[in-house]
Formats: structure tokens, C-alpha cells, sequence
């Protein structure tokens, strides 16, 4: 049997131009547009995009249908991506790559003169909330409500003039300030009502996430804000049936957390403890250099480890874990972040052992991918007639929103398979268990 009992989802088709818009225009996005732009020219590979790069199968293993997921689902291609976004320090993908220092002129000669079309608008930007920035590229308007208005005629604007048949939008700008959901988080009225009134509690990535909604692009969110994490950005989302995802690309330590804790989970191995440190050098370096950044991306790390080790149902393994993670701001490292883990476990008896980890990644490298994969998808679910949280994309995410009640999923092989049984799903294939009965 190669389907299911259900009918394949109506999809829309991915015809026409899609504009992948991004607010935060430094490392992670003009290292995505360049690595498209690659793609495209045929220099490189679009490496670590799952939704490019990775097969998926379809049936039993004896069927041999194992198509690549871009062959497989209706997704937009890469030839019909429009780039825009907004920033409040560079003017163009161009000098944001060559600032930030990711790749080298070597890589980006071939493209330079795209990359310097890719033209950054004036951005809503609030130091309050980025303390260790200065915008000097900045709207001239002070009231919320008026940002949210100017946003949303760029985005009307991008669309026409980039002849764009759809767009969606990835926040990519730097992490904010700690903080919790307020009254003004509470409805959509709420929400606007705080708009007019310049409510302190409102972050610039919610007047973007707003904007987004309200114009009918999916939002995704990749920095550990709350931006779409907020009570009326889900009503809004529903109410104007748009896909929205977050939060906090999932690059370097948090990958490995993910990738390693389900496999002591796995064999019963208990967790004494975890103490994990970063050094970073650039700009989301430096941000997070300030304790009210540091504190958003914190919260966003530390959630990870119970989740998926259950200490309430496994108390003898992990029901007493240290779990410390540290950020140091270290300018000569620049984006070559360097993550070093030390992980007490203990085994048979209550022998102990010690792992090491010293990843030395590079943080922008791991995050384009995401950036592609979740605009792609993004659009996918919107053709797809979803709305709302899109919780099969928890796999790009430090930490994930949930539909409903449901309780946050952070193994990365438990979301792998969910991402992979969605589309099965959506196209009229059995999910996979990989079970001996099927």
C-alpha cells in the first residue's frame, strides 16, 4: 500500500515569484541570500537545507520510493525567490556580509552585484531593547501604531514592485531583552490598543510579527523573542489565516543538546550534570554581551534538557541535573562561535563518565539553512490553507511554540519524524514508524 485512506491535502501551486522578506539584514540573512545566490549559480550546494538536500521515503522499504523532499512537495523554487528586508545598521546584503565577516571576498566576488541590489529598508528599531546597538538606518516615526503602518506599506510596496505572487517573512535581527507577556499581549485589541499608546511592552519584533499578520505573510521567528510567542499574535494568526513559527534557530549548542540527550534518554544513561559556554564575537555576540539579551537566549537554552529527559518520569536518571549555560562575548572569534560542553553521566552501578564537546562552528553557516528551509515551508503550509502555530517545524527551533495544550517536543528525532510524516501526510502517504508490522 503506498497511500493512505486520506485524500492528499489540497496545495496550492507554488507559481510566481516568493518574497522571502527579513528583519535583521547582518550575518544570518546575507549569508542566506548569498548561499541561495550560490545555489543558484551553481557554486555550491545549498548544504544543510533539509528541504533541498534531504530525501524522504515514501511506503515500506521494500517499495524503493525515496524522492527528495523538493521533488516531493510543491515547495517554491529557488530560481523564484525575490530577497528583501530591513536593518537598522546596513544598507545592503552586501556590506552586511562584508561587515560581518562570515564569508570570504573570494565567495562573494561572483555575487557581489546581487547582493548589492538586495537593498535594506529603514528598520523600526528601539535601542531599549538592543542595548548594545545603534540604528542609524531608522524610521522617522515615533508612535508603534505608525511603525506598524510604515511596515506594512514596505511590505505592500516589496510586493509590487518584485512582482511578488507571495511573501513570507523570517525574523532574523538581533536577539531582544528579556520579558514576559503583558496585558497588551492579551487580544489582538489589546495588542492595537498598545500600539496607539506606545506601550513600553511592546518589542519591535511584534510591530514586524503584527505587520506580517496583519498583511497576510507567515511569520517565522528565529531569535528567542516572543514576537509571534504572544496570545494575540496567535489569535491574529488564526483570525487572518496565516502560518506563524518560533522561536530561536537552532544552530550550535542547542543542536548538539538535541541530538545527544535523546540518545542517553535511549539507553537509560543517567545525567549528572551539563555546563555548556559559548564565546561569540559578533554582533548577536556582542548584543548578548548585555544581561537583559542574554537572559531571552538563556531561558531559550535551559528548556531544552527536561523535556526531553522527563525527570518526573525517570527520577533515578535525571531527576537531579546541574544545568548551566554560559555566552562570552569575544570579538577575535568573530562568527566562528566556539561551544564547549562538559556532560557528568553515569551508568551501571552509578558509575560516573565524562563527555566533552568542543563544537567549533560557525553560527551563521548552520543558521541559513534554517532561514531557507522554514521560508520554504512557511509558504508550503500557507498553499496548504494552514494557519496558526506550525509545530512540524519545531525541528529549526531552540524553542518551539505548541499547538494548544500540547507539551513542547525537543528531541531533534521525534521532530524529524513529525516534519517528514507532515508532508507524507499532506501529500496522501502513510506516515513512517518504522515498525516490523509496517
Amino acid at each position: 500500500m503506498t497511500m493512505t485512506d486520506h485524500h492528499a491535502r489540497e496545495i496550492a501551486p507554488a507559481g510566481g515569484k516568493l518574497g522571502v522578506l527579513t528583519p535583521g539584514m547582518g550575518a544570518v540573512a546575507s549569508t542566506f541570500i548569498a548561499g541561495v545566490i550560490a545555489a543558484r549559480q551553481g557554486i555550491s550546494p545549498p548544504l544543510g537545507s533539509v528541504s533541498q538536500m534531504a530525501h524522504i521515503r515514501l511506503g515500506g522499504k521494500e517499495d524503493g520510493r525515496n524522492p527528495l523532499i523538493r521533488e516531493f512537495v510543491p515547495l517554491a523554487e529557488l530560481d523564484d525567490i525575490v530577497f528583501g528586508g530591513w536593518d537598522p545598521l546596513s544598507p545592503n546584503a552586501l556590506e552586511a556580509a562584508r561587515t560581518c565577516g562570515v564569508l570570504e571576498e573570494r565567495d562573494l566576488a561572483p555575487m557581489a552585484s546581487e547582493l548589492e541590489g538586495v537593498v535594506a529598508m529603514d528598520a523600526v528599531f528601539d535601542k531599549e531593547w538592543v542595548s548594545r546597538l545603534d540604528g542609524v538606518r531608522v524610521k522617522d516615526v515615533a508612535n508603534k501604531w505608525d511603525q506598524a503602518m510604515a511596515l506594512m506599506a514596505d511590505i505592500e510596496n516589496f510586493k509590487t514592485e518584485n512582482d511578488c505572487d507571495r511573501l513570507v517573512m523570517v525574523w532574523c535581527g538581533s536577539t531582544e531583552a528579556y520579558s514576559e507577556p503583558a496585558a497588551c499581549h492579551e487580544t489582538v485589541a489589546a495588542f492595537e490598543q498598545g500600539l496607539e499608546d506606545d506601550d513600553p511592552e511592546i518589542a519591535p519584533s511584534q510591530i514586524y510579527a503584527y505587520a506580517a499578520l496583519q498583511s497576510e505573510v507567515p511569520f517565522a521567528n528565529g531569535a528567542p523573542n516572543l514576537s509571534v510567542d504572544l496570545p494575540c499574535m496567535i489569535q491574529l494568526a488564526e483570525q487572518r489565516n496565516v502560518p506563524i513559527a518560533g522561536k530561536d534557530f537552532k544552530t550550535g549548542q542547542t543542536l548538539m543538546k538535541t541530538m545527544l540527550a535523546p540518545g542517553f534518554k535511549a539507553r537509560m544513561l543517567g545525567l549528572r550534570g551539563w555546563y555548556s559556554t559559548n564565546i561569540l564575537g559578533n554582533r548577536d555576540g556582542e548584543v548578548l554581551d548585555a544581561p537583559e539579551n542574554f537572559k531571552s537566549k538563556e531561558v531559550s537554552k535551559l528548556g531544552v534538557l527536561d523535556t526531553i529527559l522527563q525527570p518526573d518520569v525517570y527520577p533515578d536518571l535525571y531527576g537531579n541535573i546541574d544545568h548551566v549555560v554560559r555566552i562570552n562575548y569575544y570579538p577575535p572569534r568573530g562568527d566562528n562561535k566556539e561551544g564547549w560542553d562538559a556532560i557528568d553521566i553515569f551508568g551501571w552501578l552509578g558509575y560516573p563518565m565524562q563527555i566533552k564537546v568542543d563544537f567549533l562552528c560557525r553560527d551563521s553557516i548552520l543558521a541559513a539553512p534554517i532561514v531557507l528551509d522554514l521560508a520554504l515551508f512557511m509558504d508550503l503550509a500557507a498553499r496548504a490553507g494552514e494557519s496558526g502555530v506550525q509545530e512540524w517545524l519545531s525541528f529549526y527551533l531552540k524553542a518551539p511554540q505548541q499547538r494548544g495544550g500540547a507539551d513542547i517536543e525537543h528531541d531533534l528525532f521525534i521532530q524529524q519524524t513529525k516534519l517528514k510524516n507532515t508532508l507524507r501526510e499532506w501529500m496522501g502517504e502513510q506516515p513512517v514508524t518504522h515498525s516490523e508490522a509496517g
